[in-house]
Parts: structure tokens; sequence; C-alpha cells
């Protein structure tokens, strides 16, 4: 085109070249974008006949230009896009003319036909002609950067709060390189590994550290869960190991035993001179223990009890310990007193000797590869009438007297067996909190990779961070949210456990229950979203996400499955909802009511459920109040409907069978609303202003994504209004935009150890 005949001869023609070659640029022109060019030539009244024919070839779509000619054409616009300050393609164009010739008065007065065609061929003017130009084209999106707003220290420190000493002391030990990660593939190295990390932590008194100090201990459980919580940073194999060992065998001869059993065992379990398990989970009964059906039977003339597994799906299955290192078992089993079945009891039973040998009448089973925690040592037990002393009865709940009788403390069969149970709250404190840290270490990881990982950009100008895309900030931003959220919420939990008395146990069991769920799924949610978020790289097994998908992924369904936990939450919150009413009597219930409908007055005021303003939607004041009003209408319709059920002669279980899915809602809503009434309380409470700041940022973001994610519910309730949900949606947006500003800081507060880290794409180059 460029040595054409016509251009010698007219080199207005070349007010064309920048449009013809942008058309062309994609390797494709359309039908559409073939019509728009012929009628603009057809339409200049200055171009000859010959002239008319000679563009029209160049728009030919069956003769595309060649690769040369597209090169040449596009160093021709660009050096006549460098000689003019124009913005558009026809300034281009008219640059080209006046380099070839000069512009005629013909021409000059069709300029702004020239400007309809090219909005008609839908190219954003200033864009398609700055890709022409040299330099680096600066976009709001490669303006967005990591900033430094707070005292990363600070941060910490808040995080760690009291526990601050423990959690270093850990995280110096993870950092040696005796803890350097291996490779998993072989079971058995793995596994020993595992052991060996485990005697090193018990050498350092971690293993112990709850028990009381003169079994060697320091009564201390809150630095217990802080170094679980901390091990998790680490490899999840050896805190389940950890948690097997001192936490679910340790602390159920602690809890469920007497002096006796203290002296005999805590000690050399402290120190993993005795490794042991905790023998529950049958083959047929998983979350329901109170169906096992391994028997325990008290022979009073020997005052010995057989423990029995009567057939081989009540075998004791995915027990942790026992297809290599446990010497000793906690087995629960139904225990059986001159012939009756005095229900659910813990008995330790020998599985081998000091050797390693297994003991007559126990037959263990390797489970063999899991989908990830392979360093842990799962097994299938089964018990062919193994005597033990009846010394072996862990009787502090359940005991047998001199004369043979069944005897308990606690008289009701229900009471008891929820008591014992209770073993298993530290349990559902420990693995959510477990879970926290795989979360952290993803995010950190993900994070910090999005942050130097560039690609795109605009045309002709450098690659933007992946971070710094919208969409990205919009997947990882509220899942940092969620992280914060959660350590406030998990601390909450945690310091009512340590100071729990008995007439709290049961909302402190339900609050265990429902922040276990909540956590480990959001764990799951979060690893596969930084997997994806990490691309290709997240894929690979250096990277380490994997790793932490695999082993957390059975972190929902044990210490019990989570769909259950969250109706066992539902049930606790209708049986205090039914005492608040048993106890209100005639007035207190008029002044429910009235409170009810005093709150739907304010709250559903047509201003409020319309209401844009961002002050009002960034006020945690009306964050709390939603997340309230969805709780409270939530319990209340759970419990008219299932009384409708049962009043309508239903049985009571088919009534609960066929409300479970709003009995999930129940706990998913009582949930989150103490998960965001933690994150205010904290937030009110720090006082480093710019820590404070940030914190107040993370926490509206948590309670809009949750508003913004039950935005149908609100919606059908009438609570807020398409407006309202929309503009809650772009807020969303905005604080992510605001958030992954200072994300590198945020993620840097939880100090992960580079060693534990260990991911290649989170080490800055």
């Amino acid at each position: 085109m460029l040595q054409s005949t016509q251009l010698k001869s007219n080199p207005s023609l070349f007010v064309f070249l920048p449009l013809i070659y942008t058309v062309w640029s994609d390797a494709v022109l359309t039908p559409s974008e073939s019509a728009t060019l012929e009628g603009l030539i057809e339409s200049q009244p200055w171009l000859s006949a010959e002239e008319k024919k000679f563009l029209r070839s160049k728009i030919d779509p069956s003769s595309p230009p060649s690769a040369d000619d597209l090169m040449n054409w596009k160093e021709e616009i660009k050096k006549a896009a460098e000689r003019t300050d124009g913005k558009s393609l026809v300034d281009i164009g008219f640059q080209l003319v006046r380099t070839h010739g000069s512009l005629s008065i013909e021409l000059l007065n069709e300029r702004t036909a020239l400007s309809n065609i090219e909005a008609t061929l839908g190219f954003i003017s200033h864009e398609a002609a700055y890709n022409f130009k040299s330099g680096k084209r600066e976009s709001m999106t490669h303006q967005l950067s990591t900033q430094k707003t707070f005292d990363v220290e600070a941060m910490t420190k808040i995080l760690d709060g009291k526990n601050a000493s423990i959690i270093h002391k850990v995280k110096t030990i993870l950092d040696d390189p005796e803890f350097r990660f291996i490779d998993p593939g072989n079971l058995e190295v793995y596994r020993a590994k595992v052991l060996q990390w485990a005697h090193m932590l018990a050498d350092q008194g971690f293993g112990a550290i709850a028990y009381p100090k003169e079994y060697g201990g320091q009564n201390d459980m809150a630095s217990y869960f802080a170094i679980m919580e901390t091990l998790s940073y680490h490899d999840l194999s050896l805190v389940i190991k950890f948690g097997v060992q001192f936490g679910l065998w340790g602390m159920s001869v602690y809890f469920l035993g007497t002096e006796k059993h203290h002296k005999k065992y805590l000690h050399d379990i402290g120190t993993l001179e005795l490794p042991g398990c905790f023998a529950m989970t049958e083959t047929n009964h998983g979350s329901n223990v109170k169906g096992i059906e391994t028997t325990a039977t008290y022979h009073h003339a020997t005052k010995t009890i057989t423990v029995n597994t009567p057939h081989t799906n009540a075998r004791k299955e995915y027990i942790g310990n026992s297809a290599l290192h446990g010497q000793k078992a906690t087995v629960f089993a139904k225990l059986i007193v001159e012939e009756k079945d005095y229900g659910v009891c813990a008995v330790i039973v020998p599985l081998r000797d000091k050797k390693g040998k297994t003991l007559p009448g126990i037959t263990i089973e390797d489970c063999g590869r899991k989908m990830g925690l392979n360093g842990v040592d799962n097994g299938k037990i089964e018990f062919k009438n193994v005597e033990v002393p009846l010394e072996n009865l862990l009787d502090r709940y359940t005991q047998v007297t001199p004369d043979g009788k069944f005897a308990s403390p606690i008289a009701s069969d229900n009471r008891r067996f929820f008591t014992m149970l209770g073993t298993l709250v530290g349990g559902r404190i420990g693995i959510p909190r477990a879970g926290l840290s795989a979360s952290k270490s993803g995010l950190t990881i993900a994070i910090k990779y999005g942050d130097q990982r560039k690609q795109f950009g605009p045309e002709g100008s450098a690659e933007v961070p992946i971070l710094n895309y919208r969409m990205h900030q919009r997947r990882l931003m509220p899942l940092l949210a969620n992280a914060y959220a959660l350590h406030f919420a998990l601390q909450y939990l945690t310091n009512r456990f340590l100071h729990r008395s008995e007439k709290d146990m049961q909302e402190i069991e339900a609050l265990a229950a429902g922040l276990k769920s909540f956590s480990t799924w959001n764990t799951t949610a979060t690893l596969q979203e930084c997997r994806e978020c990490c691309g290709g790289k997240g894929y690979l097994s250096e990277n380490r996400i994997d790793a932490l998908k695999n082993d957390t992924d059975i972190f929902t369904t044990f210490e019990g499955d989570n769909t259950v936990l969250m109706q066992l939450v539902a049930k606790s919150r209708l049986t205090e909802f039914k005492q608040e009413f048993a106890h209100m009597g005639l007035f207190g219930i008029v002044n429910y009511v009235a409170a009810q409908a005093k709150t739907s007055i304010t709250e559903l005021n047509p201003i409020i459920v319309r209401n844009t303003d961002e002050d009002h939607l960034l006020d945690p004041e009306f964050h709390l109040d939603a997340f309230n009003y969805r709780e409270r209408d939530i319990l209340t319709s759970a419990a008219k409907r299932l009384k409708r059920l049962i009043d309508d002669g239903m049985d009571s279980f088919d009534a609960f069978n066929v409300s479970q899915h709003h009995l999930i809602q129940v706990g998913f809503a009582y949930i989150e609303r103490i998960v965001l009434e933690k994150f205010i309380e904290q937030v009110q409470s720090t006082t480093d202003k710019n820590c404070q700041t940030v914190l107040k940022k993370l926490c509206a973001l948590f309670a809009l994504s949750q508003i913004d994610k039950n935005k149908g519910w609100y919606l059908e309730q009438g609570y807020m209004e398409g407006v309202k949900t929309k503009a809650i949606r772009k807020l969303v947006n905005q604080l992510c935009w605001d958030v992954r500003q200072e994300a590198i800081q945020l993620v840097d507060a939880f100090a992960i150890p580079d060693s534990c880290l260990a991911a290649p794409i989170a080490i800055a180059n």
C-alpha cells in the first residue's frame, strides 16, 4: 500500500491507513467492519472511482494483508503518531497526510465523518491512538501498589496477644534445620520423621504443657492451643500426631480418669515415652458415638473388664497413632455390668509392648495412604475378648463399686454421656485454629505471589501485578478479612473454654461445634481459591498449597462432620429459645413481641431499607443489626416450622429431618453473628490507631461480604431493597481495592517463618 501509485498521486489517502490497519490488527475483518469502511469510502466525494477501488481492495476479507504489510503499516503509523499531539486515529491519519503531502480542503471537511466512523467501529479513540506511541501508558490499575500504613509488628502483637512468648518459641524451634520439610512420598520415612519431630517437641516440654505441674506440665492449656496453632504453619501431619498424642490420648486420661490414672500415665504421655491413641470412631459409627458397638463387660469375680469387637463393622477405624506407634489406647465402648448396658465408657487398653509387638487379642490393620496427612499412622483396631484390670476404667464419670455395681456422680445417662464427650471440645478448638493457620499460609503465598506476578496490561505498556486486578482482589481480600475475623472469634472461643463453668458448657460446646464447622469450611474454600489464584504455580508441590489443601480437607469431617455439627448448634439454639420462653411468663412474652415489633418498625423503615449512604453502609451498628435480625428471624421461623410439623402429627425425628436445611441456616446465622461481634469488639479495643483503621476496614469487608452472600435472604425478607444490595456489592469491591494496598503488610503480620512457608513464589525476587 505504501508504494502504490494512488498514494503517490493523492497522499490524502493516507488518512485511511490507521483505520485499515486497526481493523486488520486482530487478523479478522468482520462483515460489519468491512461494510462500515466501504460506506465511508463510497461517501467521500473527493475520491475518484479508481481510488475507491484501490481502498476497497485493502478491506477485502478474501485478500488480507500479509504480515510484512501489517508490520510496515504499523511502523509508518507509529512515526506519524510521535509527530502529533492528536489523541485519535483520525489525528494520526491527518499527520500521515502532512508527512507525505498536504491537507486538502475537501479532506478537512470530512474530519467529522471520519471521526464518527472511528466511533462506529467501536474504537476508544485515545486508547487506539496511544497504542502507536512509545512510552509507558500509566493507568489507574498500574498506580495501585502496596502501602505501609501500619506497624506490622504491632499488628502481630495484637494477633498473638498473651501467647506471644510461646508462639515465638515454637517458631524458633520450627526454624531449626531439623524441621526442614521432607518428601512425603515414602510412607515409612515420612511417618518416622513425623514421630521424630514429635519427640523433639516433647523434649521442649510442649507436649505436657497443659498437664498439671506434678506430672511434668505447666497447667497451661492456653499455651497448648497456641502451640497447636503455630505448629500448623509447618507440617500438618505433625500437628495431628501432636494432637492425638498429647491432646486426645493425654487429655482423655486427664479429663476422664482420676488421680491413679494421672500418676500412672500422664508423665510418660507428656514425654512421648508412652505413645497412645484415642479409639472412638467405628466403621459403622462415626458421629453417632452413642451407637458404638464395642463392648466393655465387667466381671466381678476377677475384677476385670473384657473389651470385645462384636463384628467387623464395629472395629475402631481411622485411629491416629495406631497403625505403627501406639502402645495403649483410650477405647470407648458400651459398659456392661451385670448384663445391663450402662452406655458409653472409656477404658485404657494396651495395644503393643515396648518393642512394638502387637499384644494377644489385638488385630491392627494399617489404613494405608490417604488424601493427606500421610505422616500420621491411622489404623483399624479389632479387639478379641481382650481382658484388662478394672483400674483401667477411666472412672471420673463411670465407676464400678467394690461390690460390683455401676455408679456415677452423674445420674442422668444423657448428661453423663455428653459430659464425657466434653473431651472433644478441646479438639473442636484445636482443629479450626490449625485450619486457620493453613488458611493464613495459603493467603500469604497467594497474596505475595499476586503482588509480584505481572500479566497483561494496557496495549503498548507494562504488565500489571495480578493483585491489581479487581477480580483477583474480589477473590482474595474477603478471604483475608475472614482469616482476621476468625482469628479473633477463635480466641474468644478458647478463652470461654479455658474459663468455663459447668452451666456454660452447653453453650461452649455449641459454639465450638459451630466455629469448627464455619472455620474449616472456610479453610477448604480459601485454599482452593488460593490455588486457583496462583495458576499453574499453585499446582506445583514446591509451593505447598497442594499439601495444605490435602492435609486440611479432612478437617471438615473429623472431630465431627461439619453438617452434623451445625445441626447440633441449631438444636442448642432452639433449646435456648424454648427455655427463654418457658421462663418468660406472660408479660415477658408480651415484651418480647413488642421488642420484635419495635425492631421491625426501625429496621424495616422504607428509608432504612433503601439507604445507600456510605457512612451508613460502613457503620458496624448497621452490620450487627443486620446479622442479629437474620439470626433472630431464622431461629424463630425454624422453631415455628418444627412446632407446626409436630402439632400436625409428624414424629419429632422426621420433623427435624424435613427441616435440616433450615436448621443448618440457624447454625450459620448464629456463628456469623458471633464472629462479627468479636471482630467489632477487637476493633473497638485496639489502641494502636493505625492498626485500628485497617482492622476496621477488614471488619467492614467481612460484614458486607456476608451480607452480600446472603442478599437473596435479605431481599426476600424486605430487610433491604435492590438499590441497597447493589450499593453494598459496589462497596465490597471498593473495600477490596483499599485492602489490597495493605494486604502484604496484613499477611506479614501473621509472621510465618520463611522456613515454614517454604514456597518459592512467596519469596520476593
